[in-house]
């Protein structure tokens, strides 16, 4: 191998990877992203200030509606997708990647935790109306959230650390626009089984188990809304949930896909690889505010009447 290419092999730089094949649009291609990106924003920065305007969106649900917001925010923060498709800058140093990795893989449990939370918070209010405001106290949500925040931040530092002490002997190419723990782990030619096998069962007992306990909750949900005699209140009942639904299915979709994609995918195009990066970074913020505004009357009234005060 010539010097200058295990020079560039043994740096602490990495090359972060666009859309390959689609540079002869770069003109025009970063504008849909980066209006997507600013939808992003604004339209979860918008959740954000009215629930936190508006009083009667205080309530267990819109708190926690309010932390995924600030999760999507913080997430989108720590990635320069922007940068990479605009030419600005390709290269990423080790240290700045791990702690991408750190955030983008935190962020992520932070936002399933949230997802169990929020099905909690229905599980109560159906099954348990009378006793709702005695279980779901601001002190418990303040638990609740502290607890997820804790689970996310500190369960995934045993696969983190050791990525610093590695030794990156393959080119420093990466398949995605944002550093992932599975890519620096294809990379390296150090011991990585436990590794591997600690993010394994991070996930079982993390994005797995959350998964379950939602669909759990949501079938002791639907037994207790069937058990009501009125077809107009059980619609009414599964009405309140059909965002918390559409948020879960938006959320791990992607995640399956990019999953699928990595383990099975190696001989598809880096195209795909970085298409369902960006689906998996951009597609659930995208959605969760249109979810919550098109289904929460709250939350669509004081949108259109922030709208008519400022025309």
């Amino acid at each position: 191998m010539p010097a200058s290419s295990a020079s560039s092999i043994n740096s602490s730089i990495f090359i972060l990877t666009g859309f390959p094949g689609l540079d002869q649009y770069s003109p025009w291609f970063p504008i849909p992203f980066s209006s997507i990106y600013a939808m992003v924003l604004s339209g979860n920065c918008l959740v954000l200030h009215v629930i936190w305007t508006e009083p009667s969106l205080h309530q267990p649900m819109f708190y926690f509606l309010a932390m995924l917001a600030f999760t999507v925010c913080m997430g989108l923060s720590t990635v320069h997708m922007l940068g990479i498709l605009w030419g600005i800058s390709q290269e990423i140093s080790l240290d700045a990647c791990i702690a991408q990795t750190y955030f983008v893989h935190g962020l992520s449990s932070t936002e399933s935790g949230v997802l169990l939370a929020m099905a909690f918070d229905r599980f109560t209010a159906i099954c348990n109306p009378l006793r709702y405001t005695s279980i779901l106290t601001n002190s418990r949500i303040i638990h609740f959230m502290v607890a997820i925040v804790m689970r996310s931040s500190v369960s995934i530092l045993p696969v983190i650390i050791p990525l610093k002490f590695f030794h990156y002997c393959r080119p420093h190419v990466l398949s995605h626009s944002f550093c992932l723990h599975q890519d620096l782990l294809q990379l390296a030619c150090s011991d990585i089984r436990f590794n591997s096998l600690y993010a394994l069962v991070l996930v079982i007992f993390a994005l797995l188990l959350d998964a379950v306990l939602i669909l759990i909750s949501y079938v002791f949900i639907l037994y207790t809304v069937l058990a009501v005699a009125s077809q107009e209140e059980r619609l009414k009942s599964l009405q309140t949930c059909i965002s918390h639904i559409s948020a879960v299915l938006v959320f791990y979709i992607p995640i399956i896909g990019l999953t699928m994609v990595h383990r099975f995918g190696k001989h598809l195009s880096p195209l795909v690889h970085v298409l369902m990066g960006n689906i998996y970074i951009l597609f659930p913020p995208l959605m969760n505010p249109i979810i919550y505004s098109v289904k929460t009357q709250q939350i669509r009234s004081r949108v259109k009447k922030w709208f008519s005060w400022k025309m």
